[in-house]
Parts: structure tokens; C-alpha cells; sequence
């Protein structure tokens, strides 16, 4: 008997582009109830979902034939550290009970046959008893006075340790925590008193946000660490977070056009969006509070004092042309309460759409500039199946628009910069890579049967044929590094940035249920979705992107390139291959051309001074990185917060020095409306995406941290997978990793270190997407440092690194050197001008 009916298989065959089935969950079916393992019970209807879920990872997964059920003794502990990823509430004899109870071969033949996922209520039921206990336990301790005068340290990253062995062990461990957190509060400038009083409202936050974790959501993460099994990309989505998902790969919303966050369980206006509902309405302002929610259904609006940022946001979602009630408190009078109706509208956003400008980059002998285009592509965004009627994005249309308007004004060349991409519609790198070249190969895709298909572009106009480089960073990945590879295989660019690009060469589809379970298209239920591997993919030439990336022509030093951020830094990560190159016209870049832009760019990073600081910015941060435990002795503390402040000043002030001395006046495009102009700006002062970077929508735990949402949420589904911008239906996803926060200065060597695009989510897994977020909780990093001892902001870190772009200054240097080559006596021996269409070898 096979797994799946005639009718259920053919519906499967015909999604576009369909290598692998549909794999969903749908979370509707699971509700409150008390039971031993906690309080959350599933239904037979969700059981019947699980098992269709297992069935389509063992048979539609790319990586299948490597999963076993013993495989499945991974599931526990995982899964316990999607939670408690710090080792900081569960016990060792937790999960050896949990194991016992729940071997291997009993959680595979339970959720496969019977759709059985007691396990996950289970081990929550106790993560929230411990959670608890623990958070009351430091309540009563933060009454006392701790000593902060001892030489102990604390492990400020206890990701790869083992869970306390006991109670004693996890005191004294907790001990040290609540140490380390009063030395922090009172580094930042607070009394003891006020150190005391600030961690005291944090835990009793945490507490109050751990009853907001629902059914749903830990159901969500217990299948995806199944999912993760097979490949550190694939995973499962709740409607919201497949919704979430949509909005960020189309750019476009339907809401009223506000970023939100929980501000001491309020709900604040963080930004308006131009031209949103909100916006137009000229009644609501950032900073102001939204106190009651209410529908256009004559019902009472609802109290959202203290609820859960989630639910408000589904309270502001809805239908286009509909109309939502808000209770407003604005900024400017708290007294005052107000009344604003709202239509819900379409909403672009445009902030994360492609940019552009153009840099005036003087030439060797300083008496001529040349204007030089740069286009900034946060994400491969494209056009959605949605029925609205609005415009539909396109990041190839995007940039072909920008190279028009920069071609306009003139520009001998241009730099693509794909730093910080998280990639995107696999279709879009396609096209946008026809952009460059003359039809042919772009990427080659194999399916689990070894099946090879070759994707090529097919415009035959080429929109940019001058020359070119690619700027790309550690968080480059997937679609990014198609593009990026394409255009070296070619020898139509030189690739600039770190030693390589991510890593991540494999494919993804992305597939709502209702378009694989018949019965739940026909009920018109809101059906969530799944992301499953379904191919790798392969440049022209044959080699796989996977674990190695793309390796940039010439590199520059970079802090991404100490940091735990490459594919190969995953678990279960498939590996690099390659196979045979598809026949195309075209070959690396000629050696009497690369080599002098080499050699040019190594001599200026020997004697330029910028490199000079950012070499020393880099020493500076590895060691930080390499401290792994702090000093709970507050002199101590005070001592190393003064060291690190002088150092951080002192190169604020070299930067500021440098951006100032050899900044490119620029000026730059949007495509957002209104209509945009060409306006002077400095070359340190590019705008970014001001877009609040998504943070943990599942739990807000710290009062200090902005949570930002927009009233669509189109940030939630970064926290659930952190793995990758979503597509629509049936389209398949090629996607990469969000940057984390700047940490140090080093970060100004590469922008695409400090913030990612909201466009883009990560591809490295977030195990911590619905813990406690015990690590950023109280401003400590996940690499080792400690900026709060620094006495500098995240925002003042990022501010700095906007002024001091030293990978673009450079890859604008590489390319005028490469624009003066061409006009050099020897640009003769060159078949064309260097980094140009004309110059690609024909074979």
C-alpha cells in the first residue's frame, strides 16, 4: 500500500517546480488541556497531520536515505535546547529520564504511525515547572545582598556545556548569573538598588512571558527538530509564521502600516510606514501606545494591555478595504485618549527594497573622479500569487530600474553589493544574473535521483554591460552565491569581500497544506506550511556552493571571518560535491587582468590607513571572542569596562578621522515613493535599512529590548526557523543567513555584520527562537564579549559602522583601478575592457 493516495500524489506532481511533496502543519488542531506531560494535548485531526509529516520528509526529502529511526535519539535533547539552548533550567537527570521514557525507535514509531508528539508536552511541561521554580528561587535571592567582591567568573556562554547535574550545581551556576546580571545593571550606570530592582522586573517578565508560550508553538518546534534531522534547513511553519514568511519575500503587507513593539507590556507605535494607512491618516505617530484593538463587527474593542504582541498583531491583521478600531495613547499627551479608525491597505515595504548610488571615486592621480554605481540588494525579493491587485515586487526588476537611472547619470561602472543577502527566489538570481550576461547557464540543480537541470537566463538585452564587481560577505548565501558564482564562472565580475561567501548550496520548497491535503482546501482552513531540501544546486562550472561558498577573487579582512556563521559550522549539514559543467561561453577571469587589481588592492591594504584600523579592530574583537568567562568582582568589572571605553574611543575618533579625510561624495536612488531625487550625501553617511532588526517574537523576555513587529508581523517568522525569507506557494527558496548585532568596531569593516535586512532571514538555525533568550537577555554576546562593559549601545556601534564602509571603499577602488586599466596603453592585448560583457571569453 503506498504512503499517499493517487489523487494526493498527482496533486503533489503538479506544484510547480515540485521535487518534493508538501510537508505542513497545521496548528489548529492543537489545544489547551491538562495532562501529565503538561498542558497542551494534540487532537486526532492534528495526529493525522503529523503522520503525513513524517511520511513526507522519508519520502520527498533530498537527504531521505540518511535518516534512520535511531537517528531520532537526537530529538530530545534537541529539542530541550530549543528551550533551554544555555543549559540553564533543565537537569542531566532530566534528560536521562526523558530519554528512558522516550527512546528512539518509541518517538519513531509513535509520531509515524499514530501522530503521536507527547514527548514535546512532556519535556515542556517540566522546562515550565523548572522555569518557574528557578525564576522564583532567584526572586527570593535578589532580596539579599550578594557579595560582588569575589573572584569567581562566570561562563558567559554555556551553549556547549552539559546541564547542571543537580540542584546544587544549577545554585551555584544561578548564583553567579545573578551576579553577573547586578554588575551589568550597575556598569550601565545604575545604584545596586536600581540594579536589584531592574533584574527583579526582567524575571517577573520572564515569568509572566512564559505563560504565553502556547500549544502551537511548542508542537511547531517539536516537528522541526524532526525536520532538522535531514538538513539544518528544512523546517515547519505555523499559518502565522508561513504568513510572516510571504510578506517578507513579496515586501508587501496588508495592515495599517505600523512597526510595533512591547514596551513594559504596552503596545508602542515603533515606526509608521510612508504612504501605509497609519501614515496617511497623520493621527498616529511613533512612540505612541495602542490601548484598545476593536473590529468593524459592532463588538467592544478588547483591552491589549499585557497581551502578547502576537496576538495583537492577528487582532490588526485583515482583509484589504476593512476597517480596524484603535484606541490610542499618543506620545506627545499621555493624558489623552483617542479614537482612530483605520482601513486596511496594502502596504509596501519599501525599505528593504534594492538601492542605489553613485560614488565620485578619484582617480591615482587625483585630478579626475569617476562616477561609479552601487546597487544595494538586501534580499532576492519577487512577485506573490496574492489577489489584491497591488503591484508585485521584483528584485530584477528593481535593479534593472537602478542600472537605468545610475546609467543615466553616467557611471563608468558598478558594484553589486549582495553583503548581508539572505537570498531569496531562486528565479529571481536567474534573472538578475541575465541582467550581466548574454544568455546561458546560470546554476545547475540535482534532485535526489540525480537528476540535473540546467536553469538559465534567456533575456537576450543585456541591462549592464560596463564593468563590474560583486561585493559580498560571510552572510552571503544561496541565491546571493549563485549570482556571485555565476558571474566568476563567467569572468564577468570580480567577486570582493570575505575569505568566502556562506555555504549554503541547496534548494528549498516552501508549500501551504491546503495545496497537498485535499480535505483541508475544500474546509477553506487556514493551513500552515513547510520548507523542505529538494535539490543542491551548482554553479556553471560544476562545483557545488555547499560548506565552501564562494571565494572571492580578492579578500578583504573581515570580523566575519571569526565568527561560527558558515554552513559548515551547522549540524547535519549535506556536503560539497560537484559534478559535470554545463557547456557555456565563458571561463575565470584572465590572469594580465585579475592579478594587477590583486596585487593593487594587496598594497593598499599594507599601507592604507583604514586597514591599518580595521586590522586592529579585528585583534581587538578575536580577543574578545576568546574570553570565555567574565569577572564577578565589580572593581574588577570597572576596571576592564574604563580599558575597553578608552579603546573604543580611541578608535571612534580614528574612524571618525577616516571617514571624514577619504569619504566619496555620493548620491544616491531609491525606488521608494514619492518619486525619489538624486541628493548629495557623504560616502560615510549611505543610508541603511532603519528597519528594527527582528528579535524574539515568541517570548519578549527583557524590558530593555525593543521588539519589533510590524502590524502584519512580518518578524515572527524569523524567530520561529531563523532560517530563511519565504516564497510563495510552490516556488523554490534559495535563502541565507541574517547578520547578528555589531558587537565591535570591527563590525565597520563589513555592514553587513551589524544589521541584517528585514528581508532576509537567517539560515542558521535559531534553537533559542521560543527559550528565554538567556544570553541576550542582559546584553551579554554570543561571541564573548560584554558590550554593555563598554559603556556603548548596539546603536551607537551600528551609527559608527555606517560611517566607515572600508569593503565598499575598496571594491569602488578595484573597480577604478580596473576602469583605468582599460584605458591604459596596454588595453590593447585585452580582447575587451576589463570586467565588462565584452571582455567574457567566448569558448
Amino acid at each position: 500500500m503506498k504512503f499517499f493516495s493517487a489523487l494526493t500524489r498527482h496533486r503533489l506532481r503538479s506544484l510547480p517546480g515540485l521535487a518534493a511533496a508538501a510537508l505542513v502543519l497545521t496548528l489548529v488542531p492543537v489545544r489547551a488541556q491538562g495532562t501529565d506531560g503538561g498542558a497542551f494535548k494534540s487532537t486526532p485531526a492534528f495526529e493525522r497531520e503529523v503522520v503525513n509529516v513524517i511520511g513526507l520528509l522519508e519520502h520527498y526529502h533530498y537527504n531521505r536515505d540518511a535518516v534512520r529511526p535511531a537517528d531520532y535519539a537526537e530529538v530530545v535533547p534537541n529539542f530541550m535546547s530549543d528551550f533551554d539552548g544555555q543549559r540553564l533550567f533543565f537537569l542531566e537527570s532530566d534528560k536521562a529520564a526523558f530519554i528512558e521514557k522516550f527512546p528512539a525507535r518509541w518517538i519513531y514509531n509513535n509520531i509515524s504511525g499514530l501522530g503521536k508528539i507527547d514527548p514535546a508536552f512532556v519535556i515542556f511541561g517540566t522546562y515550565k515547572t523548572r522555569v518557574t521554580d528557578r525564576i522564583n528561587w532567584v526572586l527570593e535571592q535578589l532580596k539579599t545582598d550578594l557579595p560582588l567582591d569575589t573572584e569567581d567568573t562566570y561562563l558567559i556562554d554555556r551553549k556547549d556545556s552539559p546541564w547542571p547535574a543537580d540542584a546544587a550545581e544549577a545554585d551555584d551556576i544561578w548564583t553567579k548569573r545573578i551576579k553577573y546580571e547586578l554588575i551589568l545593571e550597575i556598569l550601565n550606570k545604575k545604584t545596586p538598588e536600581e540594579a536589584r530592582e531592574s533584574v527583579t522586573k526582567r524575571y517577573n517578565r520572564m515569568l509572566k512571558n512564559l505563560g504565553d508560550i502556547e500549544g502551537k508553538d511548542v508542537a511547531e518546534s517539536f516537528l522541526s527538530s524532526i525536520a532538522r534531522l535531514y538538513d539544518p534547513h528544512s523546517t515547519y511553519f505555523s499559518a502565522e509564521t508561513f504568513e510572516d514568511f510571504s510578506i517578507q519575500m513579496r515586501l508587501q503587507l496588508i495592515g495599517i502600516g505600523a512597526v510595533l513593539s512591547l514596551e513594559d507590556d504596552y503596545c508602542v507605535i515603533n515606526e509608521v510606514v510612508t504612504g501605509g494607512p497609519a501614515d496617511l491618516s497623520k493621527q498616529i505617530r511613533p512612540k505612541d501606545k495602542i490601548l484598545f484593538v476593536g473590529q468593524d463587527d459592532g463588538k467592544e474593542p478588547v483591552e491589549v494591555i499585557g497581551m502578547k504582541l502576537r496576538k495583537i498583531v492577528d487582532m490588526i491583521r485583515g482583509k484589504k478595504g476593512t476597517k480596524v478600531h484603535l484606541t490610542v495613547q499618543p506620545a506627545s499627551d499621555p493624558a489623552q485618549r483617542k479614537q482612530v479608525t483605520l482601513v486596511r491597505d496594502v502596504v509596501n515595504l519599501d525599505s528593504a527594497r534594492a538601492r542605489g548610488a553613485i560614488y565620485d571615486v578619484p582617480a591615482s592621480d587625483g585630478k579626475s573622479a569617476t562616477p561609479i554605481g552601487v546597487i544595494t540588494l538586501p534580499a532576492f525579493y519577487g512577485p506573490d500569487t496574492s489577489e489584491d491587485g497591488a503591484s508585485k515586487n521584483s528584485a530584477t526588476q528593481d535593479v534593472a530600474e537602478l542600472i537605468k537611472r545610475l546609467q543615466a547619470d553616467g557611471i563608468q561602472g558598478l558594484v553589486l553589493d549582495l553583503r548581508g543577502n539572505g537570498g531569496g527566489l531562486l528565479t529571481e538570481a536567474i534573472a538578475l544574473s541575465g541582467l550581466f550576461i548574454k544568455p546561458g547557464p546560470v546554476v545547475q540543480v540535482r534532485d535526489f535521483y540525480g537528476k540535473v537541470k540546467v536553469d538559465s537566463s534567456e533575456d537576450a538585452t543585456i541591462a549592464y554591460n560596463g564593468p563590474l564587481a560583486v561585493l559580498v560577505s560571510k552572510f552571503s548565501a544561496s541565491a546571493s552565491e549563485i549570482v556571485a558564482g555565476a558571474l566568476q564562472n563567467y569572468g564577468r565580475a570580480i567577486i570582493i569581500g570575505d575569505s568566502s561567501t556562506h555555504g549554503k548550496g541547496t534548494v528549498q520548497q516552501l508549500i501551504e497544506m491546503k495545496d497537498a491535503i485535499p480535505f483541508m482546501a475544500r474546509a477553506g482552513l487556514k493551513t500552515g506550511a513547510v520548507k523542505l531540501t529538494i535539490q543542491k544546486f551548482y554553479l556553471p562550472d560544476g562545483e557545488s556552493t555547499q560548506l565552501r561558498g564562494v571565494v572571492p577573487d580578492i579578500i578583504l579582512p573581515s570580523i566575519d571571518d571569526y565568527l561560527p556563521i558558515g554552513e559548515a559550522e551547522l549540524p547535519r549539514a549535506l556536503a560539497w560535491d560537484e559534478i559535470k559543467a554545463a557547456p557555456f561561453d565563458g571561463g575565470p577571469l584572465a590572469i594580465p587582468v585579475f592579478e594587477p587589481l590583486k596585487n593593487a588592492s594587496l598594497e593598499r591594504q599594507k599601507s592604507f590607513e583604514e586597514f591599518t584600523y580595521l586590522n586592529k579592530s579585528i585583534d581587538w574583537f578575536k580577543t574578545k571572542q576568546a574570553q570565555k568567562t567574565l569577572s564577578l568582582n565589580l572593581t574588577a568589572r570597572e576596571k576592564q569596562r574604563d580599558a575597553d571605553k578608552s579603546f573604543r574611543k580611541e578608535m571612534d575618533l580614528e574612524r571618525n578621522r577616516l571617514a571624514a579625510s577619504v569619504g566619496y561624495p555620493a548620491r544616491e536612488f531609491s525606488l521608494v515613493p514619492p518619486k525619489p531625487k538624486a541628493t548629495e550625501t557623504n560616502e560615510g553617511e549611505t543610508p541603511v535599512n532603519e528597519n528594527a532588526t527582528p528579535g524574539d517574537a515568541k517570548l519578549e523576555t527583557n524590558e530593555n529590548t525593543t521588539v519589533a513587529k510590524s502590524d502584519i508581523d512580518n518578524t515572527t517568522a524569523v524567530t520561529a526557523d531563523a532560517d530563511a525569507v519565504g516564497a510563495p506557494l510552490a516556488t523554490p527558496v534559495a535563502k541565507a543567513p541574517a547578520a547578528p548585532p555589531a558587537a565591535t568596531l570591527a563590525s565597520a569593516g563589513s555592514p553587513g555584520a551589524a544589521a541584517a535586512s528585514t528581508a532576509a532571514a537567517s539560515d542558521l538555525p535559531d534553537a533559542t527562537g521560543l527559550s528565554l533568550a538567556m544570553t541576550g537577555d542582559t546584553g551579554e554576546e554570543r561571541n564573548g564579549t560584554d558590550e554593555n562593559d563598554s559603556g556603548l549601545s548596539d546603536e551607537q556601534l551600528e551609527e559608527d559602522a555606517k560611517k566607515l564602509d572600508i569593503h565598499l571603499r575598496e571594491s569602488l577602488r578595484v573597480l577604478n583601478d580596473a576602469i583605468a586599466m582599460a584605458r591604459s596603453p596596454e588595453s590593447g592585448s585585452f580582447a575587451g575592457a576589463p570586467l565588462t560583457a565584452q571582455a567574457v571569453r567566448r569558448e
